[in-house]
């Protein structure tokens, strides 16, 4: 036994006490020898485990939100203008973060962006949200919304006098709206179609419809030329297109639902949800903030309306649209379970919601919505 390490192999095992034990106490070691604390030892063992095994996770430091052209994104405008997001987040200990934000058209847009990762909130009409939670369902890949963002009829107008009704529309007519099938103004297109013929027919007037930005669609209704003569639309563009006495209204998305209804919602994936609450907390707050500067100060919202959206209307005019009695600005949801009927009824969604609850996150059903 002359090898070097011959001694530290003799040497007998340190008896010395561990931290942890000696702050248990002779008391409770006993209790631990004679089995009648186990339970206790268990669960301080579990403690500790949790606080070994789970990593900090650090939520992120930059949130990329994407918004459409329109009134019914006020809040939206009024957030990213006076810097709600960031204001709300200092407040919540994230001093640093960043937000961006983008601008498209059309539903099918902007659940693209959230599905590819490009953005973490997609803010769009309530029949493209239901359609993504139907295909994303289930998993962390699930996608429901924060909170509604406003309640503003869509309106159907036509610079063809023979067209009074949906029954008058024609082969010869095109109807602008910004999405094919899957805008808001897409889906109650439908369900109007289904209310005159009948869910059989939901798709009757799908043909007749081309895909075009809001702002487009104004300017091509208002200088009369080429072959769209009909635009579903919303402020500020149908309040400016009805100037025109070319232009009349054939019907209301509200005659459609039989009163107000949620247009446009946020929403987010349920991984961004669970794994940001600080960063989701900020956004609604920051809606919410929005929603009470809106309704305190109609002129200051308009005269931020345009120093962001550069539209080519007045402050005065966009104040008369944000006081419309039919125009709201809100994080409860109304009547946006009805178009989830229809759209499980006409075989657009596999999935059947129970309720509106069913299409938002936890997070939001203390809100009285419908």
């Amino acid at each position: 036994m002359n090898s070097p390490h011959a001694r530290f192999a003799r040497r007998p095992p340190s008896r010395r006490v561990s931290p942890l034990r000696r702050r248990l106490g002779t008391g409770l070691r006993r209790k631990i020898a004679t089995g009648r604390g186990a339970t206790l030892w268990i669960a301080l063992v579990a403690m500790l485990a949790v606080v070994l095994c789970t990593p900090a996770v650090a939520e992120v430091d930059e949130v990329r939100l994407v918004r459409q052209f329109g009134i019914h994104y006020l809040p939206l405008v009024v957030m990213e203008h006076e810097k709600l997001i960031e204001k709300q987040a200092a407040t919540r200990g994230m001093p640093d973060l960043k937000v961006t934000w983008a601008q498209l058209s059309g539903g099918a847009s902007v659940n693209d962006a959230l599905l590819s990762g490009a953005v973490e909130y997609s803010a769009g009409g309530t029949g493209p949200l239901i359609v993504l939670w139907d295909k994303s369902k289930g998993g962390k890949g699930d996608v429901k919304a924060v909170a509604a963002v406003s309640d503003v009829p869509m309106t159907l107008l036509t610079r063809n006098p023979e067209v009074k009704s949906l029954k008058d529309f024609t082969d010869k007519d095109k109807i602008a709206l910004p999405a094919v099938k899957t805008s808001m103004q897409a889906v109650t297109l439908q369900m109007a179609a289904a209310k005159l013929w009948g869910d059989a027919q939901f798709e009757r007037l799908d043909k007749l419809t081309v895909s075009m930005r809001h702002p487009d669609g104004a300017a091509t209704m208002l200088s009369g030329q080429g072959e769209i003569d009909a635009h579903f639309t919303a402020a500020p563009y149908d309040f400016i297109e009805l100037k025109n006495p070319a232009i009349h209204r054939v019907l209301d998305s509200y005659d459609v639902y039989g009163g107000p209804a949620t247009l446009i919602v946020l929403y987010c994936t349920r991984k961004f949800h669970d794994e940001n609450p600080k960063v989701n907390a900020s956004v609604v707050a920051a809606m919410e903030e929005a929603d009470e500067l809106i309704k305190a100060d109609p002129k200051r919202a308009a005269e931020i309306y345009l120093a962001v959206t550069k539209e080519k209307t007045t402050v005065d005019d966009l104040v008369a649209m944000i006081t419309n009695p039919k125009i709201a600005f809100r994080l409860a949801p109304s009547a946006i379970f009805p178009v989830a009927e229809f759209l499980h009824r006409t075989g657009r969604v596999k999935n059947k919601a129970a309720s509106w609850k069913d299409l938002f996150f936890s997070s939001a059903h203390d809100l009285q919505g419908s």
